[in-house]
């Protein structure tokens, strides 16, 4: 046996090397100080996202008004925001706790498997909800024969599959591959990048399988609701009166201030040059879209949606009256 190689029920021996059988994420070490406020901060967050998303879709599922494409859409949304939360938070508070985070190595696998699915999820549903308010907007007369009941369950069907099943690509690419230390990833989740780099063999395979599922999943989808909002905004302001302006705006605004939210902290993160970014800085933004995001996407299409405000209130009645 080779002496240089250090052998304990946790890891064994291999080519010389310690293979890693858990990973040790760091978090948010510089906020020690404040653990608890922030524990108690991120628990509340948590607590309101599940709440929120479950009151959308319990709302449209009780209600028959809403039952029309965009909010089958938006609870498919709300869907997506409570796995990822759920696939994040949960972890991380166990992490603020203890000032670091112990996770097996197929736990940190597949946690940033459900992490990706859900990402590209979102990309993909976004995509399909813009195209929605595309043809609501820009040819109305067609809006109700075009987006019928079962286009709206092939894209959700579509955009689902196509996310679970070319993130397991990934997810099983790097499971085939050597990690031999060391095992701790300077993040507070497992992300592609940082788990990349804890591999002792060549990611070559890795990276361009994820460089090439991101034109799709990221670009395509991203282009396509620039295309379809240039449209719906020149749609719009060919409308004669005020009122009529603003009413086919509001039927959009909530959705194209979900998406900019979206797109502008993934593309700082996975887009930008990161030499000049701080490891704090892009925790913090990252924790925006695990953790901020799937909260202010009810919060967005509640505040700003008139029947959603009517159908909490009829079913508020409701539940009073009962």
């Amino acid at each position: 046996m080779d002496h240089n190689c250090v052998l304990d029920k946790k890891a064994k021996c291999k080519n010389n090397q310690t293979i890693i059988t858990e990973v040790i994420l760091l978090g948010f070490q510089s906020f020690k100080a404040i653990n608890i406020v922030l524990f108690i901060l991120l628990l509340v967050v948590y607590v309101l996202t599940l709440f929120g998303n479950l009151l959308i879709i319990t709302l449209v599922y009780y209600n028959k008004t809403l039952h029309t494409p965009m909010y089958f859409f938006l609870t498919q949304l709300s869907l997506s925001d409570i796995l990822l939360t759920t696939d994040i938070a949960p972890n991380l508070l166990q992490m603020l706790i203890h000032e670091n985070g112990k996770i097996s190595f197929t736990g940190c696998i597949f946690q940033q498997y459900i992490f990706d699915v859900m990402e590209s999820s979102e990309c993909l549903l976004l995509t399909v909800m813009s195209y929605d308010r595309y043809m609501a907007i820009c040819n109305p007369l067609h809006y109700t024969t075009m987006m019928n009941e079962l286009l709206c369950i092939i894209l959700i069907i579509i955009s689902w599959l196509f996310s679970i099943f070319s993130m397991l690509i990934v997810a099983i690419l790097i499971a085939y591959l050597d990690f031999c230390g060391p095992n701790i990833i300077d993040h507070f989740f497992c992300d592609v990048s940082p788990v990349l780099k804890l591999s002792c063999s060549d990611t070559f395979w890795v990276q361009l399988d994820t460089m090439l599922n991101s034109v799709p999943l990221l670009f395509l989808p991203f282009i396509i609701i620039i295309i379809s909002y240039t449209y719906i905004i020149f749609t719009i302001l060919k409308i004669p009166s005020n009122t009529g302006k603003q009413k086919a705006f509001s039927t959009c605004s909530s959705h194209l201030m979900v998406v900019c939210i979206f797109f502008v902290t993934l593309i700082i993160i996975y887009d930008l040059p990161t030499s000049g970014q701080s490891l704090t800085i892009r925790k913090l933004v990252s924790l925006i879209y695990t953790v901020g995001t799937p909260l202010l996407n009810p919060i967005i299409y509640s505040l700003r949606n008139k029947d959603i405000k009517f159908a909490f209130a009829k079913l508020r009645n409701d539940f009073v009256s009962f």
